[in-house]
């Protein structure tokens, strides 16, 4: 009677497993905590990485119009006075005005000095500002050299330009901040 009183057990143990499957209310609810919290982690960081790569696009033009421009005076007598004369492919115009989707470039250029602005056209974005200048150096020697400034918080209004001076390199303003500079 023994070997029949432990295959019932069994069998008892046996259905009682089988009716218990599933998750209690408990288990759900603190699944559901959990994603939301990493959600709301993630989510902010996620957002965010829209607006850098829009950013992007306004560094990348500046750094190649600073390139372009120190290229163009170290072979004429004057930095290139507009978009079409550069050839960036990116920006194009006769003038000193060229516009992508994100950002409004404007350029001023100079037989010792240029800058180009880039306006931001959404308030999530920073706006950027570069500048190129030939200048002497303690050397005596003609030095060219370039500045990329970043705006400090984002917004729509133009971003102060370099500041140049005949015997150093260029230098951003207080509200922005320096991000590269070339030639210094």
């Amino acid at each position: 009677m023994r070997t029949e009183l432990q295959a019932k057990f069994l069998q008892h143990l046996n259905n009682r497993k089988k009716s218990e499957k599933g998750f209690t209310l408990v288990e759900l609810l603190v699944v559901i905590i959990i994603i939301g919290i990493l959600a709301a982690i993630a989510l902010p960081n996620f957002l965010s990485q829209g607006a850098k790569a829009k950013q992007t696009e306004a560094k990348q033009n500046i750094g190649t119009i600073n390139r372009v421009q120190t290229v163009h005076r170290s072979e004429n007598s004057a930095f290139a006075a507009s978009f079409d004369l550069m050839a960036t492919g990116t920006l194009t115009g006769s003038g000193l005005v060229s516009s992508t989707t994100n950002y409004s470039y404007v350029l001023t250029a100079g037989s010792e000095s240029t800058t180009i602005n880039a306006q931001a056209k959404d308030t999530g974005l920073k706006g950027y500002s570069g500048g190129t200048n030939r200048y002497t150096n303690g050397a005596s020697m003609s030095v060219i050299a370039s500045v990329i400034c970043e705006a400090k918080t984002p917004s729509i209004t133009a971003v102060s330009v370099p500041a140049f001076t005949a015997t150093s390199s260029p230098t951003c303003g207080t509200d922005t901040i320096t991000l590269g500079s070339i030639g210094a």
